[in-house]
């Protein structure tokens, strides 16, 4: 039976804002349906350098939010023949960088952040750009966490690399505040929310920023044939990055767990995936 992709696509987008958790189900009434799906053709569409932005920071480290999913779209790219790249700041770039290429963004210095952006993406040539969980600057030019306080001293900025690339964009964000909100901005502005002014061309939302890696995954491997969360292990994940020091970003605690979630709600969010696609 040939499955549509786009109304599969639908089902997992209903799927990853089930909970609910941040106002993601009203999010997801302001984008076109098919996100997901047109997030995975770009993926599938590309060649060579990937770069993929992470980490928001949380008192003075990251959270588990963002990195894991970015980790979990990392070997999967590699997996299909890409070659991506981690961007991010300390003390999340420091933690990464043994382990996986990463590009290191400098925290504070936002004078100098668009030459940077500017040069290395002339250096670099990406063809796609994934922006995972990280923060946006907001209306009046700072960083907020999703209590509306100013992180702005420990963020750097990666807005520039979605505002001058000449290849795709993808944001990914679950509370408005992420780099990507910028494309619903106008209807977030009701909900209370200091919303990310920063735009891309495909803005995917989910209750846990993570968890969107796995509806890209299963729909470029419904493109592909071939089951790209069949090996992804959340759990092998959190444990990795909690011993490098990570923190839950809603308990602030160095937990294994996703914005107070248990790593099983992530697990169990990739068997029904799998299932919905038909992969098990």
């Amino acid at each position: 039976m040939v499955v549509n992709p786009v109304a599969l696509a639908e089902k997992i987008e209903d799927l990853l804002v089930e909970k609910d958790l941040r106002g993601m189900k009203f999010a997801q009434s302001c984008l076109t349906p098919g996100y997901y799906y047109r997030a995975a053709e770009l993926i599938h569409n590309a060649t060579g350098t990937v770069l993929i932005g992470t980490g928001f920071p949380v008192l003075n480290t990251f959270e588990t939010d963002g990195p894991v999913g970015a980790i979990v779209l990392y070997n999967a790219l590699i997996q299909i023949g890409l070659k991506p790249v981690l961007v991010c700041g300390d003390p999340l770039y420091s933690a990464l960088n043994n382990d996986y290429d990463c590009l290191r963004l400098n925290i504070a210095e936002h004078h100098n952040a668009e030459a940077f952006a500017k040069r290395t993406l002339s250096e670099i040539q990406p063809s796609l750009l994934i922006s995972i969980e990280r923060p946006g600057l907001t209306q009046d030019g700072t960083y907020r966490n999703m209590f509306g306080d100013d992180i702005s001293d420990r963020c750097a900025r990666f807005d520039d690399f979605l505002n001058h690339a000449t290849c795709p964009t993808i944001g990914i964000g679950d509370g408005g505040n992420e780099i990507g909100m910028g494309n619903i901005s106008q209807h977030l502005s009701s909900h209370n929310i200091m919303a990310s002014q920063t735009c891309c061309d495909e803005l995917l939302i989910a209750d846990v920023s993570n968890w969107a890696a796995y509806g890209i995954l299963a729909l470029l491997g419904k493109l592909r044939n071939e089951d790209l969360l069949d090996s992804v292990n959340p759990l092998a994940i959190l444990q990795y990055l909690s011993d490098k020091g990570c923190i839950d970003g809603v308990t602030k605690k160095n937990t294994l767990t996703e914005d107070s979630l248990s790593y099983t709600e992530g697990v169990n969010l990739i068997d029904k995936i799998r299932t919905l696609c038909g992969f098990k």
